[in-house]
């Protein structure tokens, strides 16, 4: 995925990366993970309405509904929007179920994106509930998360599908520049979670004088200059906001190019800090 045409987007509208599943996904989309309740229907809406087109979800954050609901609220026709959504380890052992209860909790016909949302016994027979589902008409690509280089290594042989994407935690805290290469020779895109660095962390990154620095020159904002140097680097974003001024300033990252020494500058931010445990 290093060959994403930025320049085919636009502020307010990501351009789109074809999956291996022959699908196109938005590669810049809201992540809903802290989202609950009416602020997460109305975080939706307000996104979709301002031309994000990829929401992200799970069954562990409990606002699938939720997501469902703004999605309708929004007024804009389903096939326009990319829905991803996750089974959580806990439900592996019955997935076929799980994926009929996201379809449900969702009410909006079919998921284009279910992963599975980390490594766990009973991952491969429920990334094969995902395949039937597939062949069923109720979900369009499958994928996998917090899959690094053994765990995807091992895993490919073991499914018939390969995953058309995987989501792991990348922000210039946490390159993880080996496993973003291996996944994308694989060509399966990589797509990060805490791509402004993650709960708790997000202030401290985005006050690197930096990031500062280098957002003075292109008038930019610390975290739009984060989420453009993910795209350069060919990783597709998810980042989460109840904020309505940040939800619009999160997709207006398609007007201006970091170049190659400010790319650089930022890669040696890495600390190889990772801020979730998986």
């Amino acid at each position: 995925m290093n060959g994403i045409d930025l320049k085919s987007g636009r502020n307010g509208k990501a351009p789109v990366i074809t999956l291996s599943s022959g699908y196109d996904m938005p590669v810049a989309g809201l992540g809903t993970y802290s989202l609950r309740g009416s602020v997460c229907v109305n975080s939706v809406s307000v996104a979709v309405q301002n031309g994000y087109r990829l929401i992200d979800t799970a069954s562990f954050y409990g606002n699938e509904r939720e997501v469902g609901e703004g999605i309708r609220k929004s007024g804009i026709s389903r096939d326009e929007v990319f829905v991803t959504t996750k089974l959580y380890p806990n439900q592996y052992g019955y997935a076929d179920k799980a994926i009929d209860e996201a379809l449900s909790k969702l009410d909006i016909g079919y998921i284009d994106m279910m992963l599975l949302h980390h490594p766990a016994s009973n991952d491969v027979v429920a990334y094969k509930a995902i395949e039937k589902a597939i062949q069923d008409g109720k979900v369009r690509s499958a994928g996998v998360s917090c899959y690094y280089i053994r765990e995807i290594n091992a895993f490919l042989p073991k499914v018939m599908i390969k995953p058309a994407l995987v989501q792991n935690e990348i922000h210039p805290y946490y390159q993880d520049s080996n496993v973003v290469k291996h996944i994308q020779s694989l060509g399966i895109v990589m797509q990060g979670w805490y791509p402004l660095g993650g709960r708790g962390y997000t202030e401290a990154l985005l006050n690197h004088k930096t990031l500062r620095e280098i957002g003075a020159v292109h008038r930019k904002s610390p975290a739009q200059i984060t989420l453009r140097w993910n795209l350069q680097k060919g990783v597709a974003v998810i980042p989460g906001s109840s904020n309505e001024k940040h939800i619009c300033e999160n997709i207006s990252i398609f007007d201006f190019e970091l170049s190659s020494a400010e790319m650089e500058k930022i890669a040696a931010l890495n600390k190889d800090e990772k801020h979730d445990w998986y």
